[in-house]
Formats: C-alpha cells, structure tokens, sequence
C-alpha cells in the first residue's frame, strides 16, 4: 500500500514536471496594439487586393500585423481579440464582430506601421466606423 501511494505521489510529480517543461502550463501571452480595418479596396492594398501575402483569400477572421510583430505573431498564429475602444476614449463596440472568432494572422502591413493589427472587414462603411481601436490581442497559438 504504501508503495503504491509513493509510485502515484511520484507519476502526478513527473507529470507537474513535464507539463511545465512544454509549456503547457503558460498563460496565453497578451499584447495591447492600436488596430484598424481595412477592405480588399483597391486603394488599401496592392494589385491583387483580394489575396493575403500568405496566398489565402481575404475572409472575415483574417489580420495583418505590423512587420516589427512577425516574429512575435508569425503567419499562422491564432489570436482573439478584444475592443478596449478608441484611441480618444470611445467605448468598445465592436466586441460583437470578434466574439466567438478566432483571427489568423495571413497577412502584413506597410513597413511604416510599428506595434499595429489590421482587422479585414467586408465593407469599407464598417472599416471606417471601426476607426483606430485599441485592442487586447491573446495568442491563442503561434503559427510556423
């Protein structure tokens, strides 16, 4: 009996060891970044505005990041987001558009953005309401 008792004391004290070891135990890293949306517009992209620099076709659920943040949030990272509401203040409305949604990131900004997300959104009428935003992006996995 009393072996038994130290062989489980020992199996769950190698299993502690092993999941923080993997990292299993981690909390998601958070990030607080100023974001914007932007459209497959014409103007917003290069020529071919409905492709991501990763090849995959624009859809709701994709974001651009900053190229200083590439290395942090590689192409294939998983994130959620959170409105925390305008850069002036504003409250955050747009909650509803990422409840439940997990973003990829599948695409870049122009070099000249640093510490910044775009959002795709369908419609330039909801990117510009969407305005600059401040958002609490949690990686949920790192891409490649």
């Amino acid at each position: 009996m009393v072996r038994r008792l130290i062989a489980v004391r020992f199996f769950w004290w190698v299993l502690a060891l092993v999941i923080v070891n993997t990292g299993l135990a981690q909390a998601p890293r958070t990030y607080i970044l100023t974001a914007t949306a932007y459209t497959s517009s014409v103007r917003e992209t290069d020529r071919t505005p409905h492709i991501t620099a990763t090849g995959a076709r624009t859809r709701i659920g994709i974001v651009a990041v900053s190229r200083d943040l590439l290395r942090t949030l590689p192409y294939g990272s998983k994130v959620r987001l959170e409105d925390l509401g305008t850069v002036r203040g504003g409250r955050g409305q747009f909650n509803y558009l990422f409840r439940d949604t997990v973003f990829v990131v599948e695409d870049t900004m122009n070099p000249r953005k640093r510490n910044h997300i775009d959002v795709w959104l369908p419609d330039r009428s909801t990117a510009f309401r969407f305005g600059v935003r401040n958002v609490r992006v949690t990686v949920l996995q790192v891409g490649r």
